[in-house]
C-alpha cells in the first residue's frame, strides 16, 4: 500500500470513528440520566449500624454512576415519622425508604414475614430464603399491591430478648407487663398476658424511663448500649425468640424503580446486597464488646426459661394457624419459610451446630 493511499483510508476511518462517537454520545447520555431520589429512614442517625446502611447504598450508587444517580438520605422524622416510611414510598412522597417490613403489620400480618416472626429463620436462613428459595419474589408479589418493590438491605443477626425492670422467672411474671414489642410478636405476647406497645426507636427510652412501659426489646448490645436502657431496666434477657435474623429492607416506589435504566436497577440491587451483608458483619463484630461493657455497667444477663419458651412457641403456632386460615398471602409466605426451615435446620445441626458448640466450649475454657 502506498503512503498516500494509507492516509486516505486512515482518514476515512478516523472520520467514521468521530461520526460514530458523535452518534453514540446522546445514546450514552440517555442510558445514564441524571436522577435524584429521596430516601426516608425509619432510624435515627445515632443508631449508626442500622442507619448507615442507607448512606452506604447512596454512596455506592453515586460512585458507580459517576454521580448521575443521587439518593439523598433523611433520618427518621426529617421527612415523615419513622413508622410512616412505607406510606411515603407507596404515595411517592419519597422514592425510597430504609425500614422494617414488620412495622406495618397493622395493614396486613404478611408484612411481618418480610422481617422476622416468632421462632422463624435465623440470619443465615433468612438470606437463604430471600436469595435462593424464592422469598424475595414472594414478598414482592405481595408488596406490589401497595405499589412497592423491596430488596434486603441489612440484617442484625439474632437479637436480645430485651430489658426488664424486674426478673421474669415464670409465665405469671409476664401478666400485665407493658412491653415495647414489634411485629406479630405482640399478638403472641398477648396470649401470655403481656400488653404490647409499638414505639419507634427514638421514643423507647423516654417511655421506659417514665414507666409508660415496663420492658422493651430493641436490637442487641451495640444499639442497646447507645440507647442506655441498662440505666432504667437492668435485667437483660435472651434470646429474642421473635427475631432470629431480622431483615431491614430498602423499599422503592414500584413505578419509580421500574422506570430506572436497567443498569441503575442492577447497581441499586448490588448496593443493597452489599449493605445487607455489611450490617450483619458490623453487629457480629461490635456486639461482643458492647455486651462486656453492659455487664460491667450493671446489666444482669438472664436467659428466658424453658417454660416461657415452650409457652411462647405454642402461642405462636396458634397465631399462625389462625392467620393461615384467613390470610392467603400470609399462608403462602409462611409455608415457604417453613419448608426451608425444616430441611435447613436438619443440615445445620450436623455441621454448623457441632462445630460452633465445640468452639464455644474452647472459648469458655479460655483456650482461644
Amino acid at each position: 500500500m502506498d503512503r498516500r493511499s494509507f492516509f486516505k483510508k486512515a482518514g476515512a476511518a478516523g472520520a467514521g470513528a468521530v461520526a460514530a462517537s458523535a452518534l453514540a454520545a446522546p445514546a450514552i447520555a440517555q442510558e445514564n440520566p441524571k436522577i435524584n431520589w429521596r430516601l426516608t429512614s425509619s432510624f435515627p442517625k445515632g443508631l449508626d449500624a442500622i442507619f448507615d446502611a442507607a448512606t452506604e447504598i447512596s454512596a455506592a450508587v453515586a460512585e458507580a454512576t459517576d454521580g448521575n444517580f443521587n439518593i439523598q438520605v433523611f433520618a427518621a422524622g426529617e421527612v415523615v415519622p419513622a413508622l410512616q416510611a412505607l406510606d411515603a414510598v407507596s404515595s411517592n412522597t419519597v422514592e425510597m425508604a430504609h425500614t422494617c417490613s414488620y412495622y406495618y403489620v397493622g395493614k396486613d400480618p404478611t408484612f411481618a414475614l418480610g422481617t422476622a416472626v416468632p421462632f422463624g429463620l435465623n440470619a443465615r436462613l433468612t438470606n437463604a430464603w430471600f436469595y435462593q428459595a424464592g422469598g424475595n419474589e414472594l414478598l414482592n408479589e405481595f408488596l406490589a399491591g401497595y405499589g412497592v418493590y423491596a430488596l434486603p438491605a441489612g440484617n442484625t443477626g439474632a437479637q436480645m430478648g430485651g430489658w426488664f425492670r424486674k426478673e421474669i422467672n415464670t409465665l405469671d411474671d409476664l401478666k400485665g407487663l407493658k412491653m415495647r414489642i414489634a411485629g406479630l410478636t405482640g399478638k403472641v405476647m398477648e396470649k401470655l398476658g403481656v400488653i404490647p406497645q409499638q414505639l419507634a426507636g427514638g421514643d423507647v427510652y423516654p417511655a421506659l424511663e417514665k414507666g409508660t412501659i415496663d420492658a422493651t426489646e430493641f436490637v442487641g448490645p451495640y444499639d442497646d448500649q447507645k440507647l442506655g436502657f441498662y440505666k432504667v431496666a437492668k435485667y437483660y434477657y435472651y434470646p429474642a425468640w421473635w427475631e432470629g435474623g431480622p431483615t431491614v429492607h430498602a423499599f422503592f416506589n414500584l413505578e419509580k424503580f421500574k422506570a430506572l435504566p436497567k443498569s441503575y436497577q442492577r447497581i441499586l440491587t448490588d448496593a443493597c446486597y452489599a449493605a445487607n451483608a455489611n450490617m450483619l458483619a458490623k453487629y457480629d463484630k461490635r456486639n461482643a464488646h458492647a455486651l462486656k461493657q453492659l455487664v460491667a455497667d450493671g446489666a444482669v444477663l438472664r436467659p428466658f426459661s424453658n417454660e416461657i419458651l415452650e409457652a411462647s412457641f405454642k402461642a405462636a403456632q396458634e397465631v399462625y394457624g389462625d392467620l393461615m386460615a384467613t390470610n392467603a398471602n400470609f399462608k403462602k409466605l409462611y409455608e415457604s419459610q417453613q419448608a426451608l426451615k425444616r430441611d435447613a435446620y436438619m443440615w445445620m445441626q450436623v455441621a454448623e451446630y457441632s462445630f460452633d458448640t465445640f468452639m464455644m466450649l474452647q472459648q469458655r475454657a479460655d483456650k482461644l
